[in-house]
């Protein structure tokens, strides 16, 4: 008896957890509620290149002019590669102080600058370029590089057309089981996701000392778009 009460605290324990699961349906009679997972894939069609540009010296203007050189040396870099500089977006100015400590207590040391810059680029065969010259350059910190795709209409109607085929089937499937048939759709909700591909430093890094042949290009993984569609259906 013990035992099949621990059966039966469980058994209602997992219904419990899995409701928690979905958003809260009334049910109605002659329903049924089914949960279908979807994706479609499609290759990314935006590079999305940032990183930061960082000076430390004793003083704020000088930390400032070094910054503004360096900043100058990406606006090289990018129009050596044949995009024009206001193609990027660029970040305010940062300054403060730097400390270190020494005997117990913190003694200024100088200024940092830093700014932020964001390049967007559609011709993926120039982020290895680019990403080589400013690394030679050494003007720039922490980059990254995220693969994204920007035009999504079409990815997210392919993902959810394919999630509401799984639900319209497993709620077939049930109805043939009880001798019923399907009809109408009377509710549904939906959750749309995509996965944009991220690559750390090391990796840009890499990518940089690679020197692949001219006619290679990177080409990145596809952008997965997932949805999951909840609907009811009447049973006829």
């Amino acid at each position: 008896m013990k035992c099949a009460g621990c059966l039966l605290a469980l058994w209602v324990l997992g219904i419990a957890c899995f409701a928690q699961e979905h958003p809260a349906v009334t049910a109605q009679p002659n329903t049924v509620y089914v949960g279908a997972d979807g994706k479609f894939e499609a290759a990314p069609d935006t590079a999305v290149l940032q990183f930061a540009v960082s000076v430390q010296a004793e003083s704020s203007q000088e930390a400032y002019q070094q910054a503004s050189k360096n900043v100058e040396q990406v606006r090289q870099v990018f129009r050596s590669n044949g995009i024009e500089p206001k193609a990027a977006t660029i970040g305010f100015f940062s300054v403060e102080p730097t400390f270190e400590w020494k005997n117990g207590r913190q003694k200024p040391t100088g200024y940092r600058v830093t700014t932020d810059v964001t390049l967007k680029l559609k011709e993926f065969s120039k982020i290895g370029p680019i990403v080589g010259q400013l690394a030679d350059a050494n003007v720039s910190e922490r980059q990254t590089v995220n693969y994204t795709l920007e035009n999504m209409d079409r990815a997210k109607d392919e993902a959810v057309q394919d999630a509401y085929r799984h639900a319209h089937d497993s709620a077939e499937a049930l109805a043939r089981a009880a001798g019923r048939t399907v009809g109408e759709l009377s509710y549904a909700s939906l959750d749309i996701s995509g996965n944009p591909r991220i690559y750390p430093p090391r990796m840009m890094r890499a990518m940089a000392e690679a020197a692949p042949a001219p006619t290679e290009e990177f080409t990145p993984q596809n952008v997965t778009i997932t949805a999951h569609v909840n609907a009811v259906f009447n049973l006829k």
